[in-house]
C-alpha cells in the first residue's frame, strides 16, 4: 500500500527544499555513502503504510541505537567499488597474456590508468569483505529478529567459495597482477550481482546506524505502531526539531475525538505546534524516530497539510480559491475511503470574516461526521469554536495561551484545553507604534 503525500505537504513540513535554512531531510542526511544517501531519499519520498514494514524499520534502527553501533566501513571504498562493478565491458577484463614486459615498463614509468581503477576496485571489494566479516562476528541480540535476518543474508552473501581467499588479503594495499587477473574475473564478471546485493544491505546499515545516532543526540523517540482499526494518535512532549529550546506538548486523539480545534492569538505558536505534530506523524510513517518523548499511532493511508498555501497567480487563483481547491482535493481523497491525517492552518483566511466563519463552521461540522480520519484545524475566528462546542461532541478544543506582562504579550507555547479569549492584535500594533508612524507622531 502506498502512503499518500503531496508536494504541498512536503513543503509545509520543510521535508526537502532548496534554499531553505533547514530541512527535515538534512537532519538525517549524515550518511557515509552515496548509496546510503540514495536510500535515505527514497525512504523520505515514499513513507510506509503497513504496520509490519513500519515496525520492522523502527526495530532495526532501535537495535543499532541501543547497541551504539558505528558504521565500520571506510566511505571512500564504495565509489571505487561502484565504478568498478559498473564497468563490465569484456574488453577491459584483465588477461594474463597482457602482462607483458611492455606493460610492466609502461606502468613503471607512468600510471596505467585502466589497471589502476581495476586494481582499486578489487582492493575495495576485498576491504568490503573483510570489514563486513569483522562486523558480522559481533554477538547479536536474538530478540531483534529483523536484524538477524539482515545479518544472516549478509553472511550468506559473504560465504562464497569463489572468494574464500579474501581473508588472506586482509590489510594489504596491493596485490600482484596475476592475482588481479584471477580476482577480477570472479568479482566483476561472475559475482558482480552478488556484491551489489551485499552493497544494498551495507547501505541500509549506513542509513540505520546514522539515524539511530541522530535519534540519540536529539532525544527522539521510537514510535509504537498499531493497525488502522485502533484509530489512535498519542504524542507526549512532541516538539519541533528545528527549535533549539522547544516546548513539548501532549496530544491524544481517538475515534471519539477525531478533530483537534486549535485557537490562539497571533504568534502564540499554532503553526509551529501543527507542524510539530505533522512532522512526527510523517517521520513515524517513514519508520524513523520522532521528536517527542513518546508516540503511539495507528497507521494512516496518507496525510495532507495546508499550512503555507501559496496563491496560484499563474492560474488566476486567489488565495481563497486556492484554499477551496485544496479542500476539494482532500475531500475527494476522503471520499475514496482513505484514512488520512489532515491539517488546515487558519482555515479560509483568504476571505472576509463572515464567509470565513460560515465556511469554517460548515466544513468542520462535516469533518466531525468522519470518524476514521484525524483533523487538526486552527482558526483566528474563535466564535466558531463556541458554536461547534454546542453542536458536536467529538471535537477536542485546545488553545495556546498568551499572558500579559504589562502591555507585552508573553507566549507560553503550552497546549491548554478550551477555547482562547486572547485578543492582542491591537496591543501589538500599538506597541509597534504603527498608528503613530502613519500619523507622523512617532517621535512625539
Amino acid at each position: 500500500m502506498v502512503f499518500q503525500i503531496d508536494t504541498q505537504t512536503l513543503n509545509d513540513l520543510a521535508v526537502f527544499g532548496t534554499g531553505r535554512a533547514k530541512t527535515i531531510y538534512e537532519i538525517f542526511n549524515r550518511v557515509k555513502t552515496r548509496g546510503g544517501a540514495k536510500l535515505l531519499e527514497e525512504m523520505f519520498l515514499y513513507p510506509l503504510a503497513e504496520v509490519k514494514t513500519i515496525q520492522k524499520r523502527v526495530n532495526m534502527i532501535r537495535y543499532y541505537g541501543e547497541h551504539k553501533t558505528v558504521f565500520p566501513f571506510r566511505s571512500s571504498i564504495f565509489d571505487a567499488v561502484e565504478f568498478y562493478l559498473d564497468n563490465t565491458d569484456s574488453r577491459s577484463q584483465l588477461m594474463m597474456q597482457d602482462n607483458t614486459l611492455e606493460r610492466k615498463v609502461k606502468s613503471f614509468i607512468t600510471t596505467d590508468a585502466e589497471y589502476s581503477w581495476i586494481h582499486g576496485g578489487i582492493m575495495g571489494c576485498l576491504e568490503l569483505f573483510n570489514t563486513l566479516d569483522d562486523f558480522l562476528r559481533a554477538p547479536e541480540d536474538e530478540t531483534y529478529t529483523n536484524i538477524a535476518e539482515i545479518h544472516t543474508t549478509l553472511r550468506q552473501l559473504l560465504q562464497n567459495e569463489k572468494w574464500s581467499w579474501y581473508p588472506d588479503e586482509k590489510g594489504k594495499k596491493k596485490i600482484s597482477y596475476e592475482k588481479a587477473v584471477s580476482y577480477d574475473k570472479i568479482l566483476r564478471f561472475e559475482e558482480g550481482g552478488r556484491i551489489r546485493k551485499m552493497l544494498y544491505y551495507v547501505y541500509l546499515i549506513d542509513v540505520y546506524t546514522t539515524v539511530a545516532q541522530i535519534a540519540g543526540e536529539r532525544k527522539f523517540t521510537y514510535p509504537q505502531v498499531y493497525p488502522s482499526e485502533r484509530n489512535i494518535l498519542s504524542l507526549k512532549g512532541v516538539f519541533h526539531p528545528f527549535l533549539s529550546h522547544p516546548v513539548g506538548n501532549t496530544l491524544y486523539v481517538d475515534k471519539d475525538s477525531s478533530i483537534i480545534f486549535l485557537t490562539g492569538a497571533n504568534m502564540a505558536g499554532k503553526s509551529t505546534f501543527m507542524k510539530s505534530v505533522s512532522i512526527a506523524v510523517y517521520l513515524a510513517h517513514v519508520g524513523f524516530p520522532v521528536p517527542a518523548e513518546s508516540m503511539e499511532f495507528s497507521v494512516y493511508d496518507g496525510m495532507f497539510t495546508t499550512i503555507n498555501l501559496p496563491d496560484n497567480l499563474n492560474m488566476g487563483y486567489s488565495h481563497f480559491y486556492s484554499e477551496v481547491l485544496r479542500l476539494k482535493k482532500v475531500a475527494q481523497q476522503m471520499e475514496q475511503g482513505a484514512r488520512l491525517f489532515i491539517v488546515f492552518d487558519e482555515l479560509f483566511r483568504g476571505t472576509n470574516v463572515k464567509d470565513a466563519y460560515d465556511a469554517t463552521l460548515a466544513v468542520t461540522e462535516a469533518f466531525a461526521e468522519v470518524s476514521d480520519c484525524t483533523f487538526i484545524i486552527s482558526t483566528h475566528i474563535i466564535e466558531v469554536g463556541t458554536t461547534l462546542k454546542e453542536r458536536c461532541n467529538n471535537i477536542r478544543f485546545v488553545y495556546l495561551p498568551t499572558s500579559m506582562d504589562g502591555n507585552k504579550p508573553v507566549y507560553t507555547y503550552h497546549l491548554t484545553e478550551g477555547i482562547t479569549n486572547d485578543r492582542h492584535g491591537m496591543i501589538i500594533i500599538n506597541n509597534e507604534k504603527i498608528i503613530d508612524i502613519i500619523n507622523g507622531k512617532e517621535d512625539e
